[in-house]
């Protein structure tokens, strides 16, 4: 059988470890918060076996244990938050405190009020097991329609651990093997301990594959950002546009885009200098958000061009979100004064039809032309593409080529 002091080392070692590993995640990816928690969490509880090996050192006394349980306490809480906030759930200072502050308390009185070991193991398991309870559903649920593989490890390891500690305390209430001593260990002691060091870093091993799987998808996400702007780029537009011809193509409700140009942007960028132009791509990109409905979805697809994809929304409601557009483009460059830079857009508005199938490059030439006419009309405006004839020419249309194709607003 494993000496005490061996045990505790073991502990000792291996919850420093731990925690230089979370310590080196969080340096690394300081915007991962859930990592603070984790680290402090491992730490704390290296801490408080290094307290409890104490007991050997001073075998009359019964503080190493004290303050040994509360720092045990305190780091399955701290780990507890971590949980929470992993997954964007508040966290609560004040519950912490108060459960290792009433776990503190309750050793206190159970041992310099009245030394009891069962009562001891009773305040310890439960402060110990409330926390991990109330982190089990979190880990267990879905989240975003999916569940976390390492939170599903976590959650495993968490609920073996819950035996074990009422394993743990019902040794301690019958007495069994022996009754329960932190200065000789029993067998079936030595056996828990070792488990628990193994299940908790088991546990950790399941903290660290959430956290992978997180950074993984903002890395993922970060692929489909333009980085100037913000909102989507030319790859996520043509996966967007991907599912949305599938869907259209399945249901038959079309969909529309609009093809978005700045009107006299390469002058902006050789008079004022590409950080006015890069300004200007800003602004533009948080006017025309302000005019989208919920659902929409605005892309920069490269240099003064954007995208805007309209699910479930025809021409007509293509070119109605095309005006709101102007509108407020207009609007701003009313008001500007002095070194301010108006802007202006061109825009062109395609609505899917069937014999566009599932290529969205054919939307997209769609939407070009129908640019290309407002370009030609003088800017500043937006046309729609209509491959259907109208029945007659419209006033303001007379004299443009090829009239049966398209209609211009």
């Amino acid at each position: 059988m494993l000496s005490v002091p061996t045990l505790w080392t073991v502990f000792v070692i291996n919850f420093l470890a731990l925690g230089l590993i979370w310590a080196y995640v969080m340096r690394s990816y300081p915007s991962f918060e859930a990592a603070r928690f984790w680290t402090g969490s491992a730490f704390v509880a290296a801490a408080g076996a290094a307290m409890a090996m104490l007991r050997v050192v001073f075998p009359d006394s019964l503080v190493p244990l004290l303050f040994a349980g509360t720092a045990l306490i305190l780091a399955i809480c701290l780990a507890a938050m971590g949980i929470r906030k992993f997954f964007n759930q508040p966290v609560s200072w004040r519950d912490t405190l108060l459960i290792t502050g009433l776990g503190a308390a309750g050793l206190c009185v159970f041992t310099f009020v009245h030394d009891s070991v069962p009562a001891r193991m009773t305040v310890f398991t439960i402060a110990q097991a409330l926390p991990m309870v109330r982190s089990l559903k979190l880990l267990l649920s879905r989240h975003e329609g999916r569940v976390n593989p390492g939170a599903r490890l976590a959650g495993i390891v968490t609920i073996v651990i819950l035996g074990i500690f009422a394993a743990r305390l019902f040794g301690a209430l019958t007495s069994a093997d022996g009754g329960f001593s932190y200065m000789h260990f029993s067998p079936a002691q030595s056996v828990v301990i070792l488990m628990l060091v193994f299940l908790s870093m088991s546990l950790n091993f399941g903290f660290l594959l959430m956290a992978m799987d997180r950074l993984r998808n903002e890395v993922a996400d970060l692929a489909l950002l333009d980085d100037l702007t913000g909102v989507g780029n030319r790859r996520y537009l043509l996966q967007r546009l991907t599912e949305e011809c599938a869907r259209s193509e399945r249901s038959g409700q079309p969909f529309a885009l609009l093809v978005i140009d700045l009107d006299g942007f390469k002058g902006i960028n050789d008079t004022h200098g590409h950080a006015a132009g890069d300004a200007c791509l800003q602004h533009f990109t948080l006017m025309a958000q302000t005019r989208l409905r919920p659902g929409d979805m605005l892309a920069r697809t490269g240099g003064d061009e954007f995208c805007i994809v309209l699910p479930s929304s025809t021409l007509r409601e293509g070119a109605m979100i095309a005006r709101r557009v102007l509108e407020v483009c207009r609007a701003d460059a009313e008001q500007c004064a002095g070194n301010d830079i108006p802007i202006a857009v061109s825009i062109g508005v395609a609505q899917w039809a069937r014999e566009m199938g599932a290529y969205p490059d054919r939307l997209i030439a769609a939407a070009d032309h129908a640019l290309y006419d407002a370009k030609k009309a003088g800017r500043n405006r937006f046309a729609t593409y209509d491959p259907a004839p109208p029945l007659a020419a419209e006033p303001e249309t007379r004299g443009l080529s090829d009239i049966g194709l398209r209609k211009r607003a």
